[in-house]
């Protein structure tokens, strides 16, 4: 059981404050029934709803994982008129938005949907939800230099942290390391090893919560598992 209100959201009728605002003015029924207040919950699948007499369907809900190749940007539309990752989905799916970004640059798992209560439980810093990434850096990265990143740092006006730091393989040329962040803050990654004076060459996610990119090539997708989305909800 859903408020009529959310109802008529995910069925992309109207907000949720829009939606009460239909309600109270009486242009919304449910089986034949008009409503005239608000907190009155229906069954989507078994209740009929009508706003101005037309029938009103939830929208079928979708999860994508994408794993996106570097060189796309994540908006629907680039002021720039640069690809986005919307040219490797249905045209059907052009309605979807991507649960946070991966920045042009950037390439590896990103998350589409169009519920919007899954975007807010992985992009909001209260939930916590953890980002893997694997960042291929110019020359040597010192075990001391992930202790700054883990402890957190102020560099650009925020403070940037990373929950964990391993070392995967450090030369002279390049060192390449795994993060793990919960903030999800714009470009983080990047500016963290900015900070330590030290450039990404190439930066890749791949996982969030508990979702592994796996053997998802690159510009392919697929959808998510109830399973999945019930991890990633939990």
């Amino acid at each position: 059981m859903v408020r009529l209100q959310k109802f008529l959201a995910d069925a992309g009728v109207a907000s949720r404050r829009a939606g009460e605002e239909i309600i109270l003015a009486g242009r919304v029924a449910v089986n034949g029934e008009t409503v005239g207040e608000l907190g009155v919950r229906i069954d989507p699948v078994h209740d009929r709803v009508a706003v101005d007499g037309k029938a009103v369907r939830a929208k079928r809900k979708l999860y994508v994982a994408l794993n996106k190749p570097p060189g796309l940007v994540c908006s629907r539309k680039d002021e720039f008129e640069r690809p986005t990752v919307y040219g490797l989905l249905p045209k059907e799916w052009s309605h979807l938005h991507s649960v946070g970004r991966l920045d042009y640059s950037s390439e590896g798992l990103i998350f589409l949907t169009n519920d919007g209560e899954f975007s807010l439980r992985l992009t909001h810093p209260r939930y916590g939800v953890l980002k893997k990434y694997v960042a291929t850096v110019e020359g040597r990265v010192a075990e001391a230099t992930l202790g700054h990143l883990t402890q957190g740092v102020w560099y650009q006006g925020e403070n940037l942290k990373a929950e964990k730091a391993r070392l995967i393989s450090a030369g002279p040329a390049q060192s390449v390391v795994e993060l793990e962040l919960a903030q999800g803050k714009n470009r983080e990654v990047r500016r963290l090893f900015e900070s330590q004076r030290l450039t990404v060459k190439r930066l890749q996610r791949v996982q969030i919560g508990k979702i592994k990119l796996g053997e998802l090539r690159l510009g392919k997708w697929r959808t998510l598992t109830e399973t999945e989305i019930k991890s990633l909800m939990c």
